[in-house]
């Protein structure tokens, strides 16, 4: 398998560790807002990259964190930390906002066919940990104490620039024009690994230090769970492309200076969803989660064959015309699935040609849209179903595009059924159970029928 390793800017062959486990780590989401469809392509494709490994043989041993302390709002540390102001705009705890949002991240990935990794920590479970390697850095001459914060010294690496090639007059203090230069750095790219009271009295969860009572910085909360949960050597970080810097830059630093070797073999990023404002964010055009496609009538499959059917490593343009186009593929691609014969017979001699066709994209940095134009071509061949429904069904475990689910359910259904599936499901929201509201419509959209929720009442519409 070869793969873009952002660590050498080159596609490369990807060789895991010598222990036969992939150590697979995955930045997780800031637990203060929903998710977003642009932060959820990064974890599809993640998602992808994780099955793939397994169908070829691999183990995989995958640790996400869940943000919930420490995150500020501008590159500058002396930015506000999101946990904190969503809080106080929510009227609730810290830890009220991060329990309700991590929740929520898990069912939008959930219906988007994301598989939750094997360990997921927030950040807030590890502080003692944060404390022995700030401790070390110390120690050891990487880290200093000013205005009562712990900063990481960047002029005592050789390369703070190995991820990203950055030239140091090229950085700017800020995201935010309003956000001034933290005047405690001896260099204007170190950053803190410890805050102290001595910041944001207003931060509600601090905890007792060597420095005093405070909380640890974005940073240092990957490298610790990192470490303590896939140990010294990792072989693969995921993560959003505009994590690349300061925030993975900064846990090379961190770690290596730390453990006193390399750290991380392989760096994969995911571009950016773009959509006609620019990149997706949220605080940037219209914010775009998972149920505001369900609202609109989508199956959040669709976006996720839309996501697939693109590379990874290349901006994506959303629009709903675009999902549109992508809904339209998706059922008609279903529904040629669903009209081939579950009856047994003899794999096909070409078994091994196609399997081999779907290893030979997804090899070639994992190209999802190739892999998923293999399972076009196994529909076009003269193979017989039975062969052809064991290839889709062996590919669609790492696509996870629900592509053979339900194939023995009858898709002929009248008006009066219809009609009694809307009102069952009106029902299954006022009684408060959106799970089996959502069963509903997904059923409905397989079905190529999209209901809208107006004000006049649900109507729906039926798409070839």
């Amino acid at each position: 398998m070869e793969i873009f390793n952002t660590l050498t800017r080159k596609i490369e062959e990807f060789v895991p560790n010598k222990s036969g486990i992939v150590k697979m780590y995955t930045c997780g989401p800031t637990v203060y807002h929903y998710a977003h469809i642009g932060n959820l392509r990064t974890y599809i494709c993640e998602d992808v990259l994780e099955k793939y490994l397994k169908y070829i043989g691999l183990k995989v041993d995958r640790v996400m964190n869940i943000t919930d302390v420490g995150h500020l709002t501008g590159d500058s540390d002396l930015g506000s930390d999101k946990m904190v102001l969503s809080a106080k705009h929510e009227h609730k705890s810290v830890l009220d906002i991060a329990k309700f949002y991590t929740e929520k991240f898990f069912i939008d990935a959930e219906k988007l066919n994301i598989r939750k990794p094997d360990t997921v920590i927030p950040a807030t479970s590890l502080i003692n940990e944060y404390i022995k390697i700030i401790s070390k850095l110390l120690d050891t001459g990487y880290a200093y104490i000013a205005g009562g914060n712990v900063y990481f010294d960047t002029s005592k690496l050789d390369n703070y620039y190995v991820l990203t090639n950055h030239n140091e007059d090229d950085l700017i203090v800020g995201a935010r024009e309003d956000v001034l230069a933290d005047t405690n750095k001896k260099n204007k790219t170190d950053f803190v690994l410890w805050f102290t009271k001595s910041k944001f009295d207003d931060q509600e969860l601090k905890w007792s230090s060597p420095w005093g009572l405070g909380y640890p910085g974005w940073h240092i909360e990957c490298s610790g769970i990192s470490m303590k949960y896939l140990g010294e050597y990792l072989d693969i970080h995921c993560g959003g492309i505009d994590n690349i810097f300061p925030h993975h830059t900064n846990e090379i630093a961190q770690s290596e200076a730390y453990l006193g070797h390399k750290w991380c073999n392989y760096w994969f990023h995911v571009e950016h969803l773009n959509d006609a404002n620019g990149k997706m964010s949220k605080s940037n055009g219209e914010f775009v989660t998972v149920d505001t496609l369900i609202n609109k009538g989508f199956n959040p499959l669709s976006y996720r064959y839309m996501v697939l059917s693109s590379h990874y490593s290349k901006p994506l343009m959303f629009s709903y015309d675009n999902l549109i186009g992508s809904e339209k593929a998706y059922l008609k691609l279903k529904k040629r699935i669903s009209g081939l014969s579950r009856q047994e017979d003899k794999l096909d001699n070409n078994y091994a040609k196609y399997q081999q066709q779907f290893i030979d994209s997804m090899n070639n940095n994992l190209n999802t849209s190739l892999a998923l134009t293999t399972v076009y071509d196994v529909l076009k061949s003269d193979m017989n179903d039975y062969t052809k429904l064991k290839l889709i069904d062996e590919f669609d475990g790492v696509l996870s595009l629900d592509l053979t689910k339900e194939i023995e359910k009858n898709i002929n259904i009248d008006e009066k059924e219809i009609e009694n599936l809307i009102e069952k499901r009106n029902e299954a929201k006022k009684n408060k159970d959106y799970q089996q509201a959502d069963e509903i419509r997904n059923h409905l959209q397989e079905l190529g029928i999209i209901l809208k929720d107006t004000r006049d009442g649900t109507i729906y519409e039926i798409r070839e």
